[in-house]
This record gives C-alpha cells, structure tokens and sequence, in this order.
C-alpha cells in the first residue's frame, strides 16, 4: 500500500505539472507521451477503484467493537478519495486545454451525426471509438434487430455503458463526462436518447409505406412544377404584348420635326429579347427552388438537397454576419462623411457670399471665390477618403491593395500631362489672365473664351471656329487679354497709312481723326489721336489711336475705321500710296478714285 501511494502522488504530481501549454496537439489521437500518461492514469483510476470495493468489502466485515481497525480503514479510502479527486482535477484541467482545437470523431448513420466522441478508452482512441459504435448501429438497422424498448444505460463503477440488449454499444468515462462538462450517468443518457432519435428517424424514412408517401409527394411537385412553368410563360407573353402596345403608343405620339418615328420593327425586338431573357432567369430561379425540395423528400438525397440550399444561405449568412459586423465600422464611415459634407456646404456658402460681394475678404478677389471653393472640396473629399479607407471592407486585404497599386501605377504613367494641365489651370485661375468672355490672344488663336476649366480652355474665334488649347500651353506661352482694360480705361485701336511728304501734316492729322471719331462704338472721351511713327526716305507713317470699350467688335471697328479713312482722303484728293510709285509716274493721274465719295454708313 506504501508503494501505491508512493506511485500515485509521483503521478499526482506530474499530472498537476500538465498546463495548456505542455498539452499535446488535439488530434484524433493524444501524441506517445500523452497518451503514456493517460493509460497510465487509467490504469492507477481501476486499481484505485478495485481497492476502494475491497476495503468497503473490509470496512462492512468489521464487527462494532473493532473501532480502531474501522478507523484505519476509513483512513485509507479518505485518502484514495483524495487522490481521486486529484486525478480527475488534472483531467479536467488537461480536457479543457485541448478543448479549443480538438474536433472529436462524430458516430454516422447514414451521414447522420448521432454523436461525438472525444476521449480515449484503454488503447481505444476516440475515432476507433466511434467506429465501432457506427458499425454496431449499422448491423442491428440492417438486420432489423433494432428495438427503441431494448436501450437502457448499465451503470457500473468505471464506466456507464449503452446497451442494446446484450450488445455494448457505447462506454461512457468519466473523461468523456469532462468532455460534456456533465455527470457521466447524464452523459450516458443523453447518448441513449440521440442513438433513439436518429435511429428511429432512420427507419421510419425506409417504411415502405413512407416511401409510397415520399414517390407521391414528389409527382405532386413535378405537377406544380410544370403548371408553374405554364403559366409563367402565359404571364410573361401577356407581359410581352403589353409592352409591345405600349411602346407603340408612344411611338405614335412621338415626332421629331414634323415626322414620326419608324422603330416599331426594333422596338419589338428590343421587348422580345427582354421578356426572354428575363423569363429563363425566373425559370432558373424556379428550378434551383425546386431540386432541393425534390431531393429533401427522400433521406438518400437530402444531403444534395442541403448542399443545394447551402449554396444560397451559407454565402447569405455569411454575409448578414458581416454586415452586422461591420456596423460599428459604417457608423464611423457615416460620421466622417457628415462632417465632411457640412463642412463642404459651409465653404459652398461662404464662396457663395464672397463672390456676391456680402463678403469681403482683404486681398482674395470675388473671382477666386468658386474656383477657391471647388480646390477646397477635392482636399476635403480626399482627407475624409484617407480617413474612411481602413474602415472600408476588405481594405487591408491582398487583392485591394493590388488593385490599388494597378490603378496608381495607371495614373502616375498615364496622367502626366492631365495633371500638368490641372496644376496650370489652377494658376491661370489665381493669376486672373482672362475670364469667360474676354476676347484674347493666345498664341497663333486670337478669339473670345468660352470655356475654361482645369484641363482646356476653348476660344472662338470672329470666323466661328472653336480651338482647344491645353492650360500647361497657356502658361508657358503669352496671352493678350483683349476685354480686361477695355470698360475701365479703354482698348486702344490703331492702325497705319503712308502718306508722302507733300501733305501736309495737319491736313493728314484731320483727316485720320475725323475718320476715327465717326467709327461705330469708339469713344469720343478721350478722343482719337495721331502718332507719327516714322519719317521714311519717301513716306511719313501716320498712326490712329481710337478708344473703344468694345473689345469683342474689333474685326467689325478696324474693317470700318479702314473704310472711313479711304472715304476722308478720297474726298481731300489725298494720296494713300508711297512715293516710290510717284516718283516713277511718268504723267500718270493720281491713284485716286474719279467718283465722288459718299457718306460712309455705319
């Protein structure tokens, strides 16, 4: 007895010793040193429990004046219970360890779970377990041995066993009860109740009488079936008609100057391919409805019906779990992106005021205001991006992140020259070089803008054409804003003649003066004036200068200030030709019209 007890605390003790950590891996079988452990611990539990019953046996012999030996007996089974108490302590301790990973060995009737195993018995591991209990299961369904009335649990010092008349089909442990986290008898019953279940619901799905039921059930579903097929496509070919009349009837009062359009003929086949397409699509869903219904009727296919039905749930449920998952994310998304809206609105409505005027910001013109305000948003917009983007689902997977890195590795290789032109147009904005419907110049193209956005600015030109000049070209070359001066200071028009030295000057100062002031739309405040430019080996070059506010007529005002001056020195008998021709003449008249000039219309 020394010698046991010496062997039980050494095992005590190394039990103890066993954490989490120190487990074996939860496989379908405890590794060597594991498994040692537990037969070992086993077989100490049955020497134990043998020792127990003998000194009960003693301990009920003794006669009542044999105190002192009765007391030396329930010394020694105090201390087996102890030790015991230990033991299972350990075990438990070891079971809820291997707990998190373990999977357990399921007992099957026709791939019907009734139970899982997950304790060793004796050499016996938890899958050998379950196969053998499958296979007894098997052989009394098959040999029609089965009787609900012959379970019943025997109750024994080690183990509760499930029976089937003579026949063992199970053994309960009090590891398995550690397993359960149950009492073992609770755990015996509870597997003679599921073996009950799933074997009684076995036979009474191969009742003959029951598969007369089942044959009948499904003609009924074929029949319902192919009525619903029926009269899904009477449904859709009364839709087709009714889509195929009303179309007609708004064709019919539909014109497109004066004539009425002639697509009946496309219109149809445009509504005939719908309503196919649509009904194979409701067909489809119909029979994927059906099968699993059909195979659920009889037990051999319910597995492909569930397999069916999974393929619609599973991928459903997964994602409900995540969506509600993710809510604490999309209120955290909705937050950043109400802030960032209000905080848009309110830029909206002071850019608004300042380029009314209600605001006035020193040194910030009313010209930047909305361009101001459309650069703030993008920042905006992009900051709360950078702020949403973790939350976003599936933002810190490997396939976002390559998709990611694709679409920046496009814009940095193909936007070059896009984002050259925004950062130009954002200059051209603050530079205020020009504004829609100034009459410029900018480079070869002189005409008036109208449009300017980030990327382009389009002019068009007095002959109606319309050009296209990317912004990076603006601002690298030099522009001629026609109109910005023009209401305030006055655009000057000028233009040139030659006129040879025997005019005198004055007459030729008239002359272009009066012609100017009568020019449509130029200003008789200031009034036009003469520069002589140039004194010429044979010519003098006389220039006008006419003020005008309309700077977007200057093509019509040149054409009719040129017509004016041809009209004044016509009438004066002046020259409008260099002296080179005159010095050559040769008795030649004058180059000047015989007719008398009229008065110029405007």
């Amino acid at each position: 007895m020394k010698v046991r007890a010496v062997v039980a605390g050494w095992l005590l003790v190394s039990l103890a010793g066993l954490s989490a950590q120190d487990a074996p891996p939860a496989t379908d079988s405890l590794t060597l040193s594991g498994f040692d452990l537990q037969v070992r611990s086993d077989s100490l539990h049955r020497a134990d429990s043998l020792e127990r019953e003998r000194l009960q046996s003693r301990l009920d012999a003794l006669s009542p004046g044999e105190a002192r030996r009765r007391g030396e007996l329930e010394a020694r089974l105090d201390s087996l219970e102890r030790i015991e108490a230990a033991r299972n302590d350990s075990v438990r301790a070891q079971v809820e360890a291997l707990r998190a990973d373990h999977v357990g060995s399921p007992v099957l009737l026709d791939d019907d779970t009734v139970l899982v195993v997950h304790a060793h018995l004796g050499p016996f591991g938890p899958a050998e377990r379950a196969a053998n209990t499958s296979g007894r299961l098997e052989l009394l369904v098959e040999e029609g041995r089965f009787d609900a009335g012959k379970l019943f649990v025997r109750h024994g010092v080690e183990t509760d066993d499930v029976m089937h008349g003579e026949v063992v089909l199970l053994s309960v442990t009090q590891r398995d009860a550690f397993w359960e986290r149950k009492d073992r008898r609770a755990v015996a019953e509870d597997y003679r109740n599921a073996i009950a279940t799933v074997v009684e619901a076995r036979l009474a799905r191969t009742d003959p009488l029951q598969m007369v039921k089942r044959i009948g059930l499904l003609l009924l579903v074929i029949l319902l079936f192919g009525l619903l097929i029926r009269y899904l496509n009477r449904g859709m070919t009364w839709a087709g008609d009714r889509l195929f009349r009303w179309g007609r009837r708004m064709l019919s009062h539909t014109a497109l100057g004066g004539r009425s359009f002639a697509f009946s003929s496309v219109i149809d086949r445009i509504v005939n391919w719908l309503v196919g397409v649509i009904k194979w699509v409701l067909i489809l869903v119909i029979v994927y409805l059906v099968l699993p219904i059909a195979f659920s009727i009889f037990p051999a296919t319910e597995g492909i019906a569930r397999t069916l039905i999974g393929y619609v749930l599973d991928p459903l449920k997964d994602f409900g779990h995540a969506l509600i998952a993710y809510v604490p994310e999309l209120i955290t998304v909705l937050v950043i992106g109400l802030i960032a809206r209000s905080f848009v609105r309110f830029l909206r409505f002071v850019g608004g005021e300042v380029e009314s005027g209600r605001i006035e910001l020193p040194g910030f013109y009313r010209e930047w205001a909305m361009p101001t305000f459309n650069l703030l948003r993008v920042i905006v917009y992009a900051f709360a991006f950078i702020l949403v983007f973790p939350y976003l689902p599936g933002s810190d997977s490997p396939a976002f992140r390559g998709v990611s890195v694709f679409f920046g590795l496009l814009i940095s290789l193909g936007s070059s020259s896009a984002i050259s032109n925004l950062i130009a147009g954002l200059v051209i904005t603050y530079m205020r070089a020009f504004w829609v419907g100034d009459r410029v110049r900018i480079g070869d193209a002189t005409g008036d803008v109208i449009e300017k956005n980030l990327l382009v600015t389009r002019l068009r030109t007095v002959k109606n054409e319309d050009v296209t000049i990317p912004n990076s070209a603006i601002l690298n070359g030099s522009t001629v804003n026609y109109s910005s001066g023009a209401k305030e200071r006055g655009l000057i028009l000028n233009s040139t003649v030659t006129i040879g030295y025997d005019v005198p000057w004055r007459k030729v100062h008239e002359l272009l003066i009066a012609a100017a002031e009568g020019t449509t739309d130029v200003l008789k405040d200031p009034k036009p004036f003469v520069l002589q430019t140039s004194l010429d080996d044979f010519y003098v070059s006389y220039q006008i200068n006419a003020y005008t506010q309309e700077a977007g007529k200057q093509s019509a005002m040149y054409s009719e200030l040129h017509a004016r001056i041809l009209d004044a020195f016509q009438a004066a008998g002046v020259e409008i030709m260099s002296p080179h021709y005159r010095a050559e003449r040769d008795g030649n008249a004058p180059a000047i019209p015989q007719e008398a000039p009229t008065p110029h219309a405007p």
